[in-house]
């Protein structure tokens, strides 16, 4: 009895909290403070729900600073218990931890998957045992899981927008993500549907393409200074699909003398990038603001572990992976950042005027003084 009055709570509290925030991000941030350890285990009373989240690589500052806070709101308004584990970057590493949560009464998960393909067999026990799975971010190829993302086609669609009215003709470098996460070519297909008139025009050119292991800076710029060096430096604009990846481009880009000259795209609203940004170096951040989607998939992952169905959460929708599967998932709306829009970032609390305009000459941005 206690369980179904409290999903019956859940479910109204929910659809709520969807109407609210059924406008764009920029409209429904809310502050979240820091996060907590690498792994958090809570004593559970004998009636309160248990959720579980394995984290591919909690070192990364996204997970703890923005998403994992949110989460762990979202669970404990619900009256449900956090626990979670990383990975670090490990894809043996991540199977392993899925069997531990469940082993610690996990009647819920959220995965953020280190490899989409590996992890399926740990989805797959989870699910034989009667556990929910949501797949948080990255897709998981699993018709039984619960997908949680922001529109990561439209996020390539705003990326190639913004660097196509930069530069309209010249030549392109596309630096993807990580070839193991299916991230990278939703966006990079959303990419290409913006590019494909210019390119069948004969005004761009894509003349380098690779993908980034493991979406390392690093790795985008040993790719960025190869291009460079094999293309002497014949490159108009590139077109890089999230913020560390632009981080290492603009590196490269910086040691020829050009960065602030060639536009580079990015997403995720790091406040490195954001500031990249305001001095020029990088033309768009794509926002995803992550409060709001740990916020959602604690939210739905408190559902689901107390018995509701995936096909009556609210707002979810039907999704058709790349393999044909149809999956149940909320699908969250993105916002491109510019120099133009900056303030959005700073009235949202997302990130400081001080730690935005570093460096950044006194007006030459409108949100810096």
């Amino acid at each position: 009895m206690k369980r179904s009055i409290k999903l019956l709570v859940l479910l109204a509290v929910f659809a709520m909290i969807v109407a609210a925030c059924s406008s764009d991000s920029d409209d429904t941030t809310t502050t979240a403070a820091a996060g907590g350890d690498e792994t958090t285990t809570t004593e559970a009373m004998s009636d309160e729900l248990i959720v579980g989240v394995s984290w591919n690589n909690y070192n990364e500052e996204r997970w703890a600073k923005w998403d994992e806070p949110d989460i762990k709101a979202a669970l404990d308004a619900a009256g449900a218990t956090y626990i979670s584990a990383d990975a670090g970057s490990s894809v043996e590493q991540q199977i392993t931890d899925v069997e531990n949560l469940i082993s610690q009464g996990a009647q819920a998960l959220i995965i953020l998957a280190q490899d989409g393909t590996a992890i399926k067999p740990a989805v797959q026990s989870a699910i034989d045992q009667g556990i929910p799975v949501i797949a948080y971010d990255r897709l998981i190829e699993d018709p039984n899981a619960f997908y949680i993302t922001f529109d990561n086609v439209e996020v390539g669609r705003m990326q190639a927008r913004a660097i196509l009215e930069a530069v309209p003709a010249g030549n392109y470098v596309m630096i993807k993500g990580n070839a193991a996460d299916a991230n990278a070519d939703f966006l990079r297909g959303g990419q290409q549907e913006v590019l494909q008139d210019a390119i069948d025009a004969g005004d761009v050119v894509i003349v380098g393409e690779s993908y980034t292991d493991n979406w390392a800076p690093e790795v985008a710029q040993t790719n960025m200074e190869q291009f460079l060096t094999e293309l002497d430096n014949d490159v108009q604009a590139v077109v890089a699909s999230n913020d560390g990846t632009a981080g290492g481009v603009v590196a490269a880009l910086a040691a020829q003398g050009l960065d602030g000259v060639v536009p580079v795209s990015g997403q995720d609203g790091d406040g490195a990038a954001l500031n990249r940004v305001a001095l020029g170096t990088q033309t768009v951040s794509v926002w995803k603001d992550a409060r709001i989607l740990g916020k959602t998939a604690g939210e739905v992952a408190a559902l689901l572990a107390a018995g509701t169905a995936m096909e009556d959460v609210p707002s979810m929708v039907k999704f058709t992976t790349p393999e044909g599967n149809e999956m149940f998932s909320i699908l969250l709306s993105p916002q491109p950042i510019s120099q133009d829009n900056l303030d959005l970032v700073v009235t949202a609390g997302w990130i400081s005027v001080d730690d935005l305009c570093k460096d950044v000459e006194a007006g030459s941005v409108a949100v810096c003084p």
